[in-house]
């Protein structure tokens, strides 16, 4: 099906928006009356710039207040119609949205509506325009799309018939079932946006919280199949009013938009795909530092060994049981470091999953490589993280580990450390959304319910997303504040059988972040622990946490740069991140960036 977008879903200045709009590769878009009023260009100025773009403009929005008025009310709302319609004449446009009336005045009269929707109708065919009636969530008398229907249905004019708007209908609890009683003739335009369940004021929820398709709580895959099979066959356009996106970068806003509505017509079954390539675990995380010694010193005290060289490039490959580092010198890398900038994702197929990314909005990277250098797929997440589809020893599939040469401390120690359990990665505050949906839709991870965890500066939203074994686990989250710095500290946490043990090793190099005593003053009122249990723990440093399925004990090393590590313990099946402490470890952090 052919796409668009409302130019009010991006910011910028019409200009702006268009090009942003074209480059992500939609069919076409509507525009909103502001953006025209505000823009420097006459209407037929926007026609040609829009043609140039190769867009269509599918919809004029909005027309107010159009239906149950009083005589006089009605006569000038006829004269601002006609107005309109000469300039959508100008622009090229052939159907206005009209919304339901929300005016304190409106009549609840559905005859008198309907009578004057079609005399609107009638005047708008002169015109060679078509009226496309919206039931608002939020409309005084008609705030239903089966209500808008029966008028438009009484009014009975082919100029005339609705607009289905997944906010305004799903808002409600609405069910897009009843989309089967609508010929899809008389479907005239459908608008889809998504949004966080939340318990406040519908007109409020609507005008801040919209967002793309697979961002939020609705189910639009069910929206979008109950619109096919009523025969509508035009544009799925996403209208969506957001704070952030009306502050963030046009063309990273429009990129998304252009991926959330791809993944929502494969879910709906209306647009085929390359399949999602599931991730099967992590193959090596990679800093980038431009001083190698501090962190040599903290892999050695968490017991990697360096077992590899790249051939061809300044990095070191250190291992230890199923968990690699990468540690990158390379100056192009930019930053002092060091920092989180890669995560190797096994998988079954790199070329395919490379396939994917690209038909979501996510083309390959290019990069500098020897003749020699195995081919590695690789795509920038939004924030920036370098994912790269990889196999490590896949009998057919390129290895990438055959780009190191062994060093003489070849073999990596067995240790504490078994592998990695998950990274955690904080979002810059205006991308968060855009990264749920990237991980879900590009790579394939089904996300976890969100938490909010508590910050001394804030309140930080936190989701995870994962594969179906969680051999594959990335913590997203969010700084509180749109103050906070884009290069937030990010984390890597190592999985280990004996968390005790572990910690012994490390503490005794002075790397452990330090925990407050008040902690496990509360540990021990809240849980029972065996003798001598809770003072190993305080001794340590070790936090704690359990669920009905098992137990997990973590904690964590100081921050260096930008990047820190946590070692944690999973007993059982145990789910969860070790939420309930976060608060602690934040505000040791905080308190370690301030010594």
């Amino acid at each position: 099906m052919r796409t668009s977008i409302a130019t009010v879903s991006v910011s910028g200045t019409l200009t702006e928006k268009l090009n942003a709009v074209a480059r992500a590769g939609f069919d076409g878009v509507e525009i909103f009356e502001n953006d025209l009023l505000g823009s420097p260009l006459s209407p037929e100025q926007i026609r040609e710039r829009v043609a140039d773009l190769g867009l269509e403009l599918f919809l004029y929005q909005p027309m107010r207040d159009v239906e149950g008025l009083s005589a006089d009310a009605f006569a000038r709302s006829m004269r601002r119609a006609e107005h309109k319609f000469r300039v959508m004449r100008r622009l090229g446009v052939d159907t206005a949205l009209a919304c339901s009336n929300v005016s304190a005045h409106a009549r609840d009269d559905d005859a008198l509506a309907a009578v004057q929707l079609r005399e609107l109708a009638e005047l708008a065919d002169e015109y060679g325009i078509r009226i496309a009636y919206e039931a608002l969530a939020w409309g005084r008398h008609v705030h239903t799309y089966d209500h808008a229907w029966r008028i438009v249905e009484a009014a009975d004019h082919p100029a005339l018939g609705v607009c289905l708007d997944s906010f305004h209908i799903l808002a409600r609890g609405s069910d897009p079932a009843g989309f089967a009683a609508i010929p899809g003739e008389k479907i005239f335009f459908v608008q889809l946006a998504d949004a966080p369940l939340m318990g406040m004021d519908v007109l409020q929820w609507s005008r801040h919280h919209r967002c793309f398709p697979g961002q939020g709580d609705f189910d639009l895959r069910e929206f979008v199949r109950s619109v096919v099979r009523s025969g509508y066959d035009g544009p799925l356009s996403l209208e969506v009013f957001n704070d952030v996106f009306r502050q963030a970068d046009s063309g990273r806003t429009a990129i998304d938009a252009r991926r959330s509505l791809t993944a929502l017509q494969e879910a709906a079954g209306v647009l085929q795909l390359p399949a999602a390539v599931e991730p099967t675990g992590i193959a090596f995380v990679e800093l980038v530092t431009m001083d190698t010694e501090p962190v040599t010193v903290l892999l050695k005290a968490l017991g990697f060994s360096r077992t590899g060289k790249h051939l061809s490039k300044p990095v070191d490959l250190w291992e230890q049981g199923a968990a690699r580092v990468l540690v990158n010198t390379e100056p192009a890398t930019g930053g002092s470091g060091p920092r989180l900038a890669g995560i190797g994702l096994e998988s079954p197929d790199p070329g395919a999953a490379a396939k994917r990314a690209e038909s979501l909005g996510a083309p390959v990277l290019p990069r500098r490589r020897a003749r020699t250098d195995v081919l590695l797929e690789t795509v920038a997440a939004p924030d920036g993280t370098e994912l790269f589809f990889c196999a490590s020893g896949r009998q057919g599939l390129p290895d990438w580990l055959d780009d190191f040469a062994p060093t003489v401390d070849s073999t990596p120690h067995s240790g504490l450390i078994t592998g990695v359990d998950h990274v955690a990665l904080t979002q810059p505050w205006h991308q968060y959304d855009e990264a749920l949906l990237f991980y879900r839709s590009v790579v394939g991870l089904r996300p976890h319910d969100g938490v909010d965890v508590s910050d001394p500066y804030g309140l930080r939203r936190s989701r995870a997303v994962s594969n179906q074994d969680d051999s594959v686990r990335i913590a997203l989250s969010i700084d509180p504040a749109p103050s906070a710095s884009a290069r937030a500290s990010q984390h890597i946490a190592l999985a280990t059988d004996d968390i005790v043990a572990a910690a012994r090793r490390i503490g005794v190099t002075g790397h452990l972040l330090p925990v407050p005593d008040n902690y496990y003053d509360d540990l021990g009122a809240r849980y029972v622990f065996g003798p001598g249990e809770l003072q190993t723990y305080r001794a340590l440093g070790i936090l704690y946490d359990c669920d009905e399925h098992g137990q997990f004990r973590h904690f964590y090393t100081r921050t260096m740069g930008d990047v820190f590590f946590e070692v944690v313990q999973r007993d059982n099946d145990y789910a969860g991140f070790g939420e309930q402490s976060a608060h602690v470890r934040l505000t040791a952090q905080h308190a370690q960036k301030q010594t």
